[in-house]
Order: C-alpha cells, then sequence, then structure tokens
C-alpha cells in the first residue's frame, strides 16, 4: 500500500509542478489582452499575432491546469450525495466516478486528437490568419497532455480511494486527502 501511496504522490507532485507554472499563464493573458487593447484604441496599431497569442496562452494554460485543478477538487460537481457523505461513501463513488467517466473521456480525448495533433505537427501547422502566429501545432499538442495530465490525476484518485477503502486513509498524500471538516460522519453526532 505504501508503494501506491508513493505513486499517487509522485503523480500529485507533476501536477502541482505544472498546475504552478502554468497559472503564471493568466499574468500574461491579461498583459497581451491588456496590450492588444492600448496599442488598438489608442494608437491604432493592430497585431493579429498578439491577438493569436493571448488566446492561445489561454488555450496552453487552461489544458496544462486541468489536472492540477482535479487535484485541488476545483472541478464542478453536483454534490447531493457527496457533501454529506463519509469518506468511505466519498472514496466508492471518486473510484466509480473515476473508472467510469473520467478514464472514458481520457481515452476518448487521446483517441480522437491524436491523428488531429500528428497531422497538425506533420505539416508544422500554424494560425489560419495572415500575419498570425506561427506554431500551432505546439498548442493542438496540449491536448494530448491535457488527456495525460487528467488520467493520471484520475489514476491518483484511484489509488486514494484504494487506499481509505482498504482502512489505510493516514497513506493518502496530504494533497489529496479528503477534507475532514467536510464529512459529515466525522463531526460529533447531532452537529450534522
Amino acid at each position: 500500500m505504501r508503494f501506491l501511496a508513493a505513486i499517487a504522490r509522485a503523480i500529485c507532485a507533476v501536477n502541482i509542478v505544472i498546475g504552478n507554472i502554468f497559472a503564471w499563464l493568466s499574468l500574461g493573458i491579461v498583459l497581451v489582452c491588456f496590450t492588444v487593447v492600448v496599442q488598438r484604441y489608442i494608437f491604432a496599431v493592430s497585431f493579429v499575432w498578439m491577438q493569436d497569442l493571448y488566446i492561445w496562452i489561454n488555450g496552453a494554460m487552461f489544458t496544462a491546469v486541468a489536472g492540477f485543478a482535479l487535484l485541488r477538487d476545483d472541478h464542478v460537481r453536483v454534490d447531493i450525495f457527496y457533501r454529506p457523505a463519509t469518506m468511505a461513501r466519498r472514496a466508492l463513488i471518486d473510484l466509480i466516478g473515476v473508472l467510469v467517466f473520467l478514464l472514458p473521456f481520457c481515452w476518448i480525448v487521446y483517441a480522437y486528437s491524436m491523428p488531429f495533433v500528428q497531422r497538425a505537427w506533420g505539416y508544422s501547422e500554424a494560425s489560419a490568419n495572415v500575419g498570425g502566429m506561427p506554431g500551432l501545432f505546439i498548442l493542438k499538442a496540449f491536448i494530448i497532455g491535457f488527456a495525460f495530465l487528467l488520467a493520471i490525476q484520475g489514476i491518483a484518485w484511484i489509488i486514494r480511494s484504494i487506499l481509505v477503502l482498504s482502512g489505510n486513509a493516514e497513506l493518502v498524500p496530504k494533497s489529496i486527502q479528503y477534507s475532514r471538516d467536510q464529512i459529515a460522519a466525522d463531526h460529533p453526532q447531532g452537529a450534522v
């Protein structure tokens, strides 16, 4: 079980590093967008490549930080059953959700986007806009990265569920432990 915990810890470390690095792209998006607006409305100058740039940075950021968002539990969840659930029930819900929904979704994204990405790399696809940025093929590769990072974080969640369901919750890496204050069954009786 310690080996599984070490794998989950390594996966989380990868997503934490990538998430923290790529989250800074949000500042780049703001700066580039601000520059485009100032150039256009104050100096009456416009560069298509700069307009492409903030859209591309946005796409790169959101695809790269998806696994990090899942790690932090920042995704959208309908928690009718999840919020009041015990830690074991949450682990079971997460296990089923990852196996039935997340991993098949990641596989579909990978399978359908791989030919698309390979074709883009094959002819070094650039922006369709005249005067746009070269290197669109690099941005398209982020789709594969998105599926990979999300899938490995799903594997970390599977490991978390296995550890919790097998009675080894203390081995779950801190970054993906269930918050004790959110688990209704851990509250004193009558507090829920």
